[in-house]
């Protein structure tokens, strides 16, 4: 008899083949996360299928509607997506629900901890798979070449020189790469991203008052996209 874990999985293997099926096409998914401090949209990635395909199927099924952004650390990123945040008490400690089962790591060079960039978030497994349900938006900070060059020795690849000044520029948390999958960015709410990662909180990171997200999916031509958000799609 099959696993809870592999039936799910086999699942998300038919929802990545459609996904796949796409990459070619003139649209695309505007992710959008709306909160009590305003609205954030992202785009998924095409080369992280398996997270792309796990995120879009959980927003359209609502999971995500009232849940809570339990863990806010300025400077560095704001994480949410755990299935007890639901009515949660304000004493409640956080972080450790899930929804069953993990997403297999989809690293890829060239997606890395920018701020803005949209990432799964995990246990300690050896084979870094992503929490079912669980992510993190990325703030950061931006980065000195000296600085840099320290977080860059901590993470689990090598930054390319346009990655180095990105983080110098823009910002990000470098120290991660290679460690979480990272599949998507934030193409529209910076500054509510800002908003929320600068929120009173708790000693457990957790905001003194809910934030709350509301998550839906449009689907858009690639154009209006571009020409809307800014957001420029590789050839």
């Amino acid at each position: 008899m099959k696993t809870k874990n592999s039936i799910i999985l086999a699942i998300l293997c038919l929802i990545v083949t459609g996904v796949s099926a796409q990459k070619k096409s003139k649209k695309d998914e505007v992710i959008t996360i709306a909160t009590n401090k305003g609205t954030m949209r992202f785009i998924l990635f095409d080369q992280t299928p398996k997270h792309k395909a796990n995120f879009l199927k959980l927003a359209k099924d609502k999971f995500y509607d009232g849940l809570l952004f339990h863990r806010v650390i300025d400077d560095f990123m704001i994480q949410g997506g755990d299935p007890n945040s639901r009515n949660a008490k304000p004493d409640e400690m956080l972080g450790k629900g899930d929804n069953g089962y993990k997403v297999p790591a989809e690293f890829n060079a060239k997606l890395f901890h920018q701020k803005g960039a949209l990432a799964a978030a995990r246990d300690n497994n050896p084979a870094k798979e992503s929490s079912g349900c669980q992510f993190y938006i990325v703030e950061g900070r931006k980065w000195g070449k000296a600085d840099l060059e320290k977080q860059a020795a901590r993470a689990a690849r090598k930054l390319t020189e346009s990655q180095k000044k990105v983080y110098e520029t823009i910002g990000g948390t470098p120290h991660l790469d290679g460690a979480y999958t990272v599949f998507g960015q934030l193409i529209d709410g910076m500054d509510v991203l800002d908003k929320i990662a600068s929120v009173d909180k708790d000693e457990r990171d957790r905001p003194e008052k809910d934030v709350s997200m509301k998550v839906s999916v449009k689907k858009m031509k690639k154009k209006k996209i571009t020409r809307k958000y800014g957001w420029n799609y590789e050839a």
